[in-house]
C-alpha cells in the first residue's frame, strides 16, 4: 500500500471510531453484554477455522526465527481458545462503570455537584505477538463504552483476523455499529506511525502491549497519551524467614510456568542469612527444571552448572527460562536492589515473617507487590478483572493491570436552582 492510500485508510477508521464512540457513550448495559455473549459463543464456534489461522501464523513465524518466547505468547490451543471465551464472559458480569457515581456532594449554597464515570473515547491499542489480545482488548473497550481501533503484529495477523471477525460479528447481533471494534487490515508498519501522531483528532489514548522496542516507538512518537509499560524486570525475594519449600515452589512457578509473559520473574534474590539452607535447594529447582541461572559469586560457588552474571543481568528482562540470582543483606537490601534495577513492575517477597513482608510491600514502590504468591498472578483475569490490555507501570491514570475501570475517565455533574457566583 502507498502512504496516501495507508493514510487514507486510517483516517476512515478514525472517522468511524468516532462515530461509533457516540453510540457507544449512550449503549445501554445490556445491549454490551448480548454483544459479549455472541462474540463468545462465535468464539466457540469458529475453533477450528481461528485454529488453523493461527497455525498458519505460527509456521510463518517459526519460518522467520522467532524466539520460544514469542512463538508462546503466539500460539493458540484449545485451552487457550476456551480461556479466551471465558474472558468475554467474565468481562459481560462485570459491572458496568459507565455513568457510576464516584463522588457526590452538596454545596452549602445547594448546588449538587456529581464526579461521573464516561468513556475515554478512541482507544488505539497497538500489539504484537499475542492473538488473545485482539479478543481481550475488543471486549474490555467494548464493556467501558469506548471505541477501539486494534493493530497487531505481522506474526499474528491470520488468527487476529479470525478472532475479529467474532467479535464483529457480536456487535452486529447487538445492533452495535461494527465499528466499534475495529482492526488495521494492514501489517504496514506506516499504519503503526499514524495512529501514534496523525489521528490526533479521533484517537483519544495509545496503549502499546510488546516488546521494549515496540513500546519505546511508542512513547517516543505518540501525540496522545500513552497508558504501558517500557518491560517487566521482575523480582522474587527469598527471605530468612521464609519456608524452604513454599519458597521454591513459587521461585519454580515465577519463572517457569510461562517465561515469556511480563510477570514472569527475571531476578531471584536471597536473603543472606537464609543462604546456606535455602540458596543450593532454589539454584538446584531451577536448574533441573531447564531454566539458565547467572548468578553472583555465592550463587556461582553453590553450582558448577550457574554462570557468572554481568551488571547487565540485573537489568534483564529476559522472557525466556534465564533467571539471574543474587544473595542480598537483608530485606532493605533486596529493596533497594528492586528500586535500583527493577522496571516497577512485579516484586513478591516469600516470607512467613509478617513484619518483613510489610516493610517490603509498603516500600517497595511496584505496581504490584505481593506476598507468598508467584509473580504470574500479575495479570488482570487473576485480580478478577475479567481480562486486561496490559499492567501499566505508569503513575498517572493507570497502574497495574489495566481493565474496565482503568479504561474510563470521569467528568463533573452539577445541579442548580438558579446559583450565582457573588
Amino acid at each position: 500500500m502507498t502512504s496516501d492510500t495507508i493514510s487514507e485508510l486510517m483516517q476512515g477508521m478514525g472517522r468511524e471510531a468516532r462515530a461509533a464512540a457516540l453510540v457507544l457513550a449512550t449503549a445501554g448495559t445490556p445491549q454490551k453484554n448480548r454483544a459479549l455473549r455472541a462474540a463468545a459463543a462465535a468464539l466457540r464456534e469458529r475453533r477450528l477455522h481461528i485454529l488453523a489461522a493461527n497455525e498458519g501464523d505460527v509456521r510463518e513465524a517459526g519460518s522467520r526465527g522467532l524466539s520460544r518466547a514469542l512463538l508462546d505468547r503466539l500460539r493458540l490451543d484449545d485451552q487457550r481458545l476456551e480461556t479466551m471465551a471465558r474472558g468475554l464472559e467474565d468481562i459481560e458480569r462485570l459491572d458496568d462503570p459507565i455513568g457510576k457515581v464516584l463522588a457526590e456532594w452538596t454545596r452549602p449554597n445547594g448546588m449538587r455537584i456529581q464526579r461521573v464515570c464516561v468513556p475515554l473515547g478512541v482507544i488505539g491499542i497497538v500489539y504484537e505477538s499475542r492473538p488473545n489480545v485482539t479478543a481481550d482488548a475488543g471486549a474490555l473497550c467494548l464493556k467501558s463504552s469506548n471505541a477501539v481501533i486494534l493493530r497487531g503484529g505481522s506474526e499474528s495477523a491470520q488468527s487476529s483476523t479470525a478472532i475479529h471477525s467474532c467479535l464483529a460479528d457480536g456487535l452486529g447481533a447487538a445492533g452495535l455499529p461494527r465499528a466499534c471494534i475495529q482492526l488495521v487490515p494492514t501489517t504496514d508498519r506506516a499504519a503503526v506511525g499514524h495512529m501514534l501522531s496523525g489521528m490526533t483528532d479521533t484517537i483519544d489514548v495509545i496503549v502499546p502491549r510488546g516488546g521494549k522496542e515496540l513500546i519505546a516507538r511508542v512513547r517516543q512518537e505518540a501525540r496522545v497519551p500513552v497508558i504501558g509499560h517500557l518491560e517487566g524486570v521482575c523480582h522474587i525475594y527469598v527471605d530468612r524467614g521464609a519456608n524452604l519449600q513454599m519458597a521454591n515452589q513459587l521461585v519454580l512457578n515465577s519463572k517457569m510456568r510461562r517465561t515469556g509473559i511480563c510477570g514472569s520473574a527475571e531476578t531471584l534474590l536471597v536473603d543472606r542469612a537464609c543462604a546456606a539452607t535455602h540458596l543450593p535447594s532454589l539454584i538446584k529447582t531451577l536448574l533441573d527444571s531447564g531454566c539458565e541461572v547467572r548468578g553472583d559469586e555465592a550463587s556461582v560457588n553453590v553450582d558448577a552448572r550457574v554462570k557468572p552474571a554481568t551488571e547487565e543481568d540485573w537489568y534483564a528482562e529476559y522472557l525466556d527460562a534465564i533467571i539471574a540470582v543474587r544473595v542480598v543483606a537483608d530485606v532493605d537490601a533486596a529493596i533497594e536492589h528492586i528500586r535500583r534495577y527493577g522496571s516497577q513492575h512485579t516484586e513478591c517477597i516469600v516470607s512467613d515473617d509478617a513484619a518483613a513482608a510489610e516493610r517490603f510491600l509498603s516500600r517497595v514502590d511496584s505496581a504490584i507487590v505481593l506476598h507468598n504468591a508467584s509473580t504470574q498472578f500479575a495479570d488482570g483475569g487473576e485480580f478478577g478483572m475479567g481480562a486486561e490490555i496490559g499492567i501499566s507501570t505508569d503513575k498517572f491514570h493507570a497502574r497495574g493491570p489495566v481493565g474496565v475501570d482503568q479504561l474510563t475517565s470521569y467528568k463533573y455533574v452539577v445541579r442548580g436552582n438558579g446559583q450565582l457566583r457573588d
